[in-house]
């Protein structure tokens, strides 16, 4: 299945690649123009990872409790129940190469 919140994709996995590493924070994304987070309300219920280095890099979000919510100030939220998700920064292109999408 498939969710997305504005910039953000999300997709139900059946595991996260070996040699994932933990982050601190489950933000998925932060806008660099408005400061908005598209996040986890609350940390404790999961854990955002992180595989492989830019510009391949990709993230995996473990739901660790029944549910969480997923919420960003201009975007309804999303609840996830519990499981393993992969997270895609969306992205652009053009003539002139791409970019990845500023929400």
């Amino acid at each position: 299945m498939l969710w997305r919140q504005g910039d953000i994709l999300i997709q139900d996995v059946g595991e996260i690649p070996a040699g994932a590493q933990p982050l601190k924070r489950p933000v998925l994304a932060s806008s660099d123009s408005t400061g908005h987070q598209h996040q986890i309300k609350d940390r404790k219920v999961a854990c955002l990872y992180l595989v492989g280095r830019e510009p391949g890099q990709e993230f995996y979000l473990e739901v660790t409790g029944d549910e969480a919510d997923l919420v960003h100030p201009e975007h309804d939220t999303i609840v996830l129940k519990r499981g393993l998700y992969r997270v895609w920064r969306q992205r652009e292109f053009s003539e002139w190469g791409s970019r990845t999408v500023i929400d």
